[in-house]
């Protein structure tokens, strides 16, 4: 019986077990559309924040590296200095930019180059000293780290703007160090969207200004090379006597690269029959080799032009003959010129290896290029004959004699070069004879590749003339 109880028991707990047992899982409802629209939404806006932020971030990269480009394609320091201010507010957006370059002594500003400023600002300033690095310009000077400043007014090292300063709340102050040392201060103010600066900005400038310290670096050796190559170069150039009753001023340039040392070279003297020599040439090449063989000619010409009163061209063949026989030159094109006395004033009798004709500017500002039989540079054949020619200057007229270097471009011929100097010198002929030659090599119509030498004659303005020396026998 108990045993039937038990039994009983088992079975009435199976079957309460059997009832409590748990429901089947439900089915999955997705979400509602409105609420799946929502979130996608939501992950696309995400995304394209990220998006736009990666092109931010590369456009900013792409522009650093365009502008440490463009900073290390100048040479010249005042160019570079310049090109550092303008990029780093292109990169920032900054309307206003300044660099100032430090004393020696690291205490104060000596050079202060700006950019951003228009025509009516700079004139409001004009008089007015630049700043020397007091204030909170200052800052950098003490403590050359990035400097942020969003209310330059109301900051405690304020000095406060001169009168006719345009106003200026922010700022952004990077220094620029050369080989370890600092060189100046990178100063920029008001971005164009009226926010203040940011971190985004200063990193950049900072790297700005890391490639900064390079290429100013680069322009200083540039400069030092160029001013030793130049000095060289000139202590091979002649100082010109006194050719009175003619006016002479002469100009040589380097080329824009160091290393090219140029065969330029110009010369002028008064021979013993009181006409008056004049010798312009180029020895092909841009070394030390060309300046030796420079030398060499230059020497002997000037020998041959005093001691032998001969026309031009009997001279360049005699140079000619002497230097193939006795040295190993390279091309040279040459022109050689004779200044005479003549009845009504003077006239010019010359030849030429190879060379440009000279310009004749006539007082009434007509040019004229003495055009004729160019004759065959040296160190090519010595058996081919070589023309003289002759043509009257106009009293007051200028005579102007120069290298290739003044007219070659890359990228225009060369008849448009010559056009275009002539049109210069016409444009600059009233001026003193100095400024005229200083001004033609200033606003030469070449690319500047190759280096430079001008010399420029003016005749007399009275057509009274020495009278001609005897004619003696010419030497042989």
């Amino acid at each position: 019986m108990d045993a039937l109880n038990e039994q009983d028991a088992r079975d009435e707990g199976d079957r309460e077990g059997a009832g409590s047992a748990p429901e089947p899982p439900q089915p999955f409802e997705p979400p509602r559309v409105p609420d799946l629209r929502l979130h996608l939404d939501s992950e696309l806006e995400r995304i394209g924040t990220q998006l736009r932020a990666l092109a931010d971030a590369k456009d900013r990269l792409q522009g650093l590296l365009d502008a440490v480009l463009a900073i290390s394609g100048e040479l010249d320091l005042s160019a570079v200095l310049r090109r550092i201010v303008t990029t780093a507010m292109d990169l920032v957006g900054a309307r206003y930019g300044a660099l100032g370059v430090l004393h020696e002594s690291g205490e104060y500003l000596k050079e202060f180059i700006t950019a951003g400023l228009s025509e009516e600002e700079r004139a409001a300033l004009a008089g007015i000293p630049f700043p020397h690095g007091r204030g909170v310009l200052g800052l950098l000077i003490q403590d050359p780290e990035p400097l942020r400043v969003e209310n330059i007014p109301g900051h405690p090292s304020s000095a406060g703007f001169p009168p006719g300063h345009p106003p200026m709340r922010t700022l952004l102050g990077v220094a620029i160090s050369v080989r370890g040392e600092i060189y100046g201060d990178l100063y920029l103010s008001e971005r164009y969207d009226g926010r203040p600066f940011d971190r985004e900005d200063e990193d950049v400038v900072v790297s700005l200004a890391g490639a900064a310290g390079i290429a100013i670096e680069n322009a200083r050796l540039f400069g030092q090379v160029r001013e030793s190559a130049e000095r060289f170069q000139r202590l091979l150039l002649p100082a010109l006597p006194d050719l009175s009753p003619f006016e002479a001023a002469t100009v040589y340039r380097p080329a824009t690269q160091p290393s090219r040392l140029g065969g330029d070279w110009y010369d002028a003297m008064v021979l013993p029959d009181d006409s008056v020599g004049v010798v312009i040439g180029d020895v092909g090449g841009h070394d030390l080799d060309a300046a030796a063989a420079m030398a060499r000619i230059h020497s002997m010409l000037r020998a041959l032009l005093y001691d032998r009163r001969t026309p031009p061209s009997e001279v360049l063949v005699q140079l000619d003959r002497t230097l193939q026989a006795t040295a190993d030159i390279p091309v040279t094109t040459v022109c050689l010129a004779r200044i005479e006395p003549h009845e009504t004033g003077w006239v010019l009798r010359w030849s030429t290896a190879g060379h440009f004709p000279p310009l004749l500017i006539t007082p009434d500002l007509e040019t004229e290029y003495l055009d004729a039989e160019p004759g065959v540079p040296l160190a090519v054949s010595t058996g081919i004959a070589r023309p003289d020619h002759t043509h009257e200057l106009p009293a007051g007229s200028i005579l102007l004699f120069f290298t290739d270097g003044l007219v070659e471009h890359h990228a225009h011929s060369i008849d448009e070069g010559l056009t275009a100097l002539a049109d210069l010198a016409a444009t600059h002929a009233e001026r003193p004879l100095k400024e005229f030659v200083r001004a033609l090599a200033e606003h030469h119509p070449s690319d500047g590749q190759d280096d430079m030498a001008l010399l420029a004659l003016r005749i007399p303005a009275s057509t009274r003339c020495p009278e001609p020396g005897p004619p003696g026998d010419p030497a042989v």
